[in-house]
């Protein structure tokens, strides 16, 4: 089965940047969509971004042209990087393998296997 391990998070000011590791160890991810979803607090977890088998990007539209995910199946790993970040994206980020993507949207099912989560924390 497996596992993901995320890593990045941090304290960082309004208009900084952070980015987000996730590194995958059980399997190779090679052949599956990955993708990064927030919670925070009081709200349900929402899509992020997710880079799918054939490396097709999708953003959620409150970071797309700030957010960019990547993955490096050598390394097992995928990567948000966060750019000119705002209070408003602090949250709880959660690395995900097998879920869905329905109209460029990243929906979780009963199979998708979580991170354990890292906290983004941004200051004004």
């Amino acid at each position: 089965q497996v596992q993901l391990v995320e890593s990045g998070g941090g304290l960082v000011q309004a208009g900084g940047s952070l980015r987000l590791s996730c590194a995958a160890s059980g399997r190779t991810l090679s052949s599956s969509n990955l993708g990064w979803f927030r919670q925070a607090p009081g709200k349900e977890r929402e899509f992020v971004a997710t880079i799918t088998w054939s490396d097709s990007t999708y953003y959620a539209d409150s970071v797309k042209g700030r957010f960019i995910i990547s993955r490096d199946n050598a390394k097992n790993t995928v990567y948000l990087q966060m750019n000119s970040l705002k209070p408003e994206d602090t949250a709880v980020y959660y690395c995900a393998v097998n879920f869905q993507v329905v109209r460029s949207i990243g929906v979780p099912t009963s199979r998708t296997t979580w991170g354990q989560g890292t906290q983004v924390t941004v200051s004004s």
